[in-house]
């Protein structure tokens, strides 16, 4: 029997027998493959997106099957007028990022939107990896096509942060708050990060594309060591699963009137929204950028979308690009 033959079995014999365990022996005899060969499958299964359990004398029993995303779904209940209407649904790659990008280089619309099951190059700022394991989060990046000068394409990632966590309190009934300038957090915890990548031509920005990677429904031990302190998901922080379609369609909602009331009034509306959202300002904190590390409070931001910080000689400075550490005491 092949590889995918025993996947098929072995998947079909677990909802054949839901809520019930299968001893290693049993599963071994109906698919006449070795007991080694039943918790190599087993693993396979794990890491496609399956939840099993295993119990010493009683085998194994498959607690949840993986979330998979439809693109028909997700077009059937798409609210938006363009954000979000044309899908690119991938099952698997390197990033999002680059693949939104080609779209855009063959002049894709606005709106359009890349959607993958699993990343396995995934990026934040600076190059950063970004954990993106198959079925359990939201990795998406969207074709912008903004008519701002190249300057201003930092308020379109205070914009896309102010989306995502509206779009979370909506359908996930989880309240979040935003770190300057790209992360969401819940009590301190990453649980998405933003990256707003730009193709320019003679000062001119030719496209923008935003990535959006939301921890939906991971589990502590999802995580790898390094990142269970620093990092979180909405299912982890709301105590229940996530429907990841719901959410991609509200993100896409949000995304789409902030945009809208962005092109119409400028970004003082959504500054203003930012602030109210903002886990930032008004905290102590440490800012390191690539010429100087000080200390000071967040006050705000100023009209391009800058973090002000007050410094220890009380002058107001003005933060384009950097890391936030805050100060704890």
């Amino acid at each position: 029997m092949k590889d995918h033959d025993q996947d098929n079995a072995l998947l079909k014999m677990f909802q054949e027998n839901a809520g019930q365990f299968l001893s290693g022996e049993e599963i071994s005899r109906k698919l006449s493959i070795s007991r080694t060969a039943v918790w190599k499958q087993i693993n396979k299964l794990r890491n496609a997106g399956y939840d099993f359990e295993a119990v010493p004398r009683l085998g194994y029993r498959m607690l949840d099957e993986p979330d998979r995303l439809s693109r028909d779904q997700l077009t059937a209940g798409m609210t938006s007028r363009y954000f979000g209407k044309s899908i690119k649904l991938l099952d698997k790659t390197t990033s999002t990022q680059e693949d939104a990008r080609q779209l855009a280089e063959e002049g894709a619309a606005e709106g359009t939107l890349v959607i993958s099951e699993e990343q396995t190059g995934g990026r934040g700022r600076m190059g950063r990896k970004f954990h993106s394991p198959r079925g359990k989060g939201i990795w998406m990046s969207l074709v912008l096509r903004p008519k701002q000068p190249l300057h201003l394409t930092q308020q379109l990632t205070l914009l896309t942060g102010v989306a995502v966590c509206r779009a979370i309190a909506k359908s996930a009934g989880v309240q979040t708050d935003i770190k300057w300038p790209n992360d969401i957090l819940f009590q301190g915890k990453k649980v998405c990060g933003i990256l707003l990548e730009s193709a320019t031509e003679d000062e001119r920005v030719r496209y923008c594309i935003a990535g959006i990677g939301i921890s939906a429904n991971l589990k502590e031990d999802d995580f790898p060591e390094d990142l269970r302190n620093v990092a979180t998901s909405i299912r982890i922080a709301g105590g229940k699963t996530v429907n990841r379609t719901a959410l991609i369609q509200s993100v896409m909602s949000e995304m789409e009137v902030l945009y809208e009331l962005y092109n119409e009034q400028g970004f003082e509306p959504v500054a203003s929204l930012w602030e109210a959202l903002s886990g930032t300002v008004g905290r102590e904190v440490q800012v390191q950028t690539a010429r100087d590390r000080f200390s000071g409070i967040a006050t705000g931001l100023n009209e391009d979308g800058a973090l002000l910080v007050r410094n220890q000689h009380d002058e107001l400075v003005p933060v384009y690009s950097g890391d936030i550490l805050f100060n704890t005491r």
